[in-house]
């Protein structure tokens, strides 16, 4: 029995929580988060060494006391505990608590919020996959996260560099990969004393045939397209420019509408997603006795969307937190399926759990077994 006990323990690894952090950012990267939100480590230092770690939905003081017993260094949970300034400790409030608890026993707190919600592969997708919606899209694209990088080179360095520039990210555009603007013409420059030009002579003006390259790259990537230009460009000064674009990116926004494979009558597909979201109670607006078949979706809070769904032709609205005069919003042209904040979040859970789980397969990982659903129902 010890020698097994051992060997477990051999085969788990350990590694600092930057390591973790730096997948998670990946996945879900920073600057895809609403302007209102905290996301990101909460309490910690990136350089703690961890053993193991717990996922939460939210992180409360029984999922701090969850993650003492078994000897999880970090909580991963989907909500901030800490979301508006905290001006005091006095453990007078569940945030103080939770806070100075987690401090207390050299436990770091990081949340992927809302920019786990605005990636394709994020909480919408796993709703979506729950229910069967398929051929799924971005609800409300977000605007704002996009660059241009324009770079010189010379002609026969043109592809070394643009292959630098895919390879680190750059160019995607929708479904397509490797895409840039391409435009040959020349450039002049003259070397100053000190320098180890690439071509030329020091004191004289040369003309070099070069290639302007043009590519797309989400802002969170800046640096590391950045670092790829700079080692695979030959000159010793590189010409670039970097321009803030105002357009959407296509994979990345709130909510996500998709198509069931075949129509279903409305009963019988409420009756799913009740199933399939494991909620109690949904509250709906009038069944409108037609079949349903595009569908779109959004975890938590998706009162501001219900007219992107609409726009988006989606015969059904599923999210949470609708107050009751906005159900009067839907004026018939779609039914409103309100099945709870936390049913609908509820699977983002798994979802860390099997994406951890994947990239670091030896690592201890658990998942909460407290249920933090603040709201009860009377059946």
């Amino acid at each position: 029995m010890f020698l097994k006990i051992l060997l477990k323990k051999k085969q788990e690894v350990m590694m600092k929580l930057y390591e973790l952090i730096s997948f998670l950012e990946s996945l879900a990267p920073l600057p895809y988060q609403e302007s209102y939100d905290n996301s990101g480590l909460l309490v910690g230092e990136p350089d703690t060494v961890l053993s193991s770690a717990l996922i939460s939905l939210d992180c409360t003081e029984a999922v701090v006391d969850e993650a003492i017993a078994k000897g999880a260094d970090v909580i991963i949970s989907h909500h901030p505990i800490i979301f508006k300034g905290l001006k005091r400790f006095n453990n007078q409030s569940y945030v103080e608590r939770v806070v100075a608890k987690a401090i207390k026993n050299d436990i770091a707190l990081y949340a992927i919020h809302t920019n786990l919600d605005s990636v394709d592969v994020g909480v919408n997708a796993k709703i979506c996959e729950r229910l069967g919606i398929m051929d799924c899209s971005v609800l409300q694209p977000k605007r704002g996260l996009l660059k241009k990088l324009v770079t010189f080179c010379p002609v026969e360095y043109a592809d070394r560099v643009r292959a630098a520039l895919f390879n680190a990210g750059a160019g995607a555009i929708g479904n397509y990969s490797e895409c840039s603007y391409n435009l040959e013409g020349f450039g002049t420059f003259k070397a100053g004393e000190g320098t180890d030009a690439f071509v030329g002579r020091v004191g004289e003006l040369h003309k070099e045939a070069e290639v302007r390259i043009e590519v797309i790259l989400p802002v969170n990537l800046e640096r590391k397209v950045l670092s790829a230009l700079f080692m695979a460009h030959p000159y010793e000064e590189i010409a670039y420019d970097i321009y803030s674009l105002d357009n959407v990116h296509s994979r990345v926004g709130l909510g996500m509408v998709g198509n069931l494979n075949e129509p279903m009558n409305e009963h019988s597909f409420m009756m799913l997603v009740k199933e399939e979201l494991r909620t109690k109670v949904i509250r709906h607006t009038r069944l409108l006795g037609k079949p349903v078949q595009r569908i779109a979706v959004c975890g938590g809070s998706g009162s501001s969307l219900l007219k992107e769904a609409i726009r988006a032709g989606a015969d059904v609205f599923i999210t949470g937190d609708f107050k009751y005069h906005e159900f009067f919003d839907a004026e018939e042209k779609i039914i409103l399926a309100d099945v709870g904040h936390f049913e609908s979040e509820q699977f983002t859970q798994d979802l860390l759990f099997e994406n951890i789980s994947k990239k670091f397969s030896n690592f201890a990982l658990h998942l909460t077994s407290i249920n933090t659903n603040p709201i009860n129902y009377l059946i």
